[in-house]
């Protein structure tokens, strides 16, 4: 039976959710989201696409955050789930799976009956930007999302940002959160890792994008070590 901790965390993130789907702070992404889904990809002509901003999924007791940039505009803006139905999710999921934050390694749609465990995944922008560039606006107008759904976790204890933008956002958040006072002493680099005043732990890796995974910068091997140290900074064994 689901503790009352439990609940509590799974109501909030579901308020956390609808107002992330609501949102029109950004006109530009509303547009663009939407007319993407209305003249769509040859190989989704079939899809209703979702066009809506993406929230974040996985487990309300997740003691770690999966932090990535934007949904992609065939992937997530067309399934409504993060990081799923496209090449980046492709790469991710099998990692996830493989080291024991998943229950199955394929994310096709939001009915496949995948689940996480310990882990949720979030972006620093929930609407899909054209050329993967949202402008500092959109990101400073989507921030509040962010700090909406880290605050809904209780449990947290490791963040894992995918990518330059997705690090950065973070440390803005906890900017503006007091925790620390400038970004300056936090630089980024794959598989670096700080230790932050407030206890937790900020983990950064390169994008699973398919420019990333396609050219070698980023391969399986060095994705699978960012979530096993994920896992044992998070007391997970």
């Amino acid at each position: 039976m689901p503790s009352a901790r439990n609940t509590k965390a799974a109501t909030e993130l579901a308020n956390v959710s609808a107002n992330i789907i609501a949102c029109t702070r950004c006109p530009r992404l509303r547009e663009y989201c939407t007319a993407l889904g209305e003249t769509k990809r040859r190989a989704y002509i079939d899809w209703e696409y979702w066009t809506l901003p993406v929230p974040g999924f996985g487990d309300p007791n997740a003691r770690v955050l999966i932090v990535g940039l934007a949904p992609g505009a065939h992937g997530a803006n067309r399934t409504g789930r993060p990081f799923t139905g496209d090449g980046a999710g492709y790469f991710m999921y099998p990692v996830l799976y493989e080291t024991g934050f998943s229950n199955q390694p394929d994310a096709t749609d939001r009915d496949d009956g995948l689940k996480l465990r310990h882990a949720r995944i979030a972006s620093i922008c929930r609407c899909a930007p054209p050329a993967d560039k949202p402008t500092p606006q959109e990101i400073r107008n989507c921030a509040p999302h962010l700090a909406a759904e880290i605050g809904a976790l209780p449990r947290l204890r490791v963040v894992v940002a995918l990518g330059r933008i997705a690090f950065d956002g973070y440390l803005n958040f906890l900017i503006a959160q007091g925790v620390i006072d400038s970004r300056r002493h936090y630089p980024f680099g794959h598989g670096v890792e700080h230790r932050l005043p407030n206890g937790m732990v900020l983990l950064a890796s390169y994008h699973p994008s398919l420019r990333n995974t396609n050219t070698g910068r980023l391969n399986k091997a060095m994705f699978t070590k960012i979530f096993v140290r994920a896992r044992e900074l998070a007391g997970l064994g």
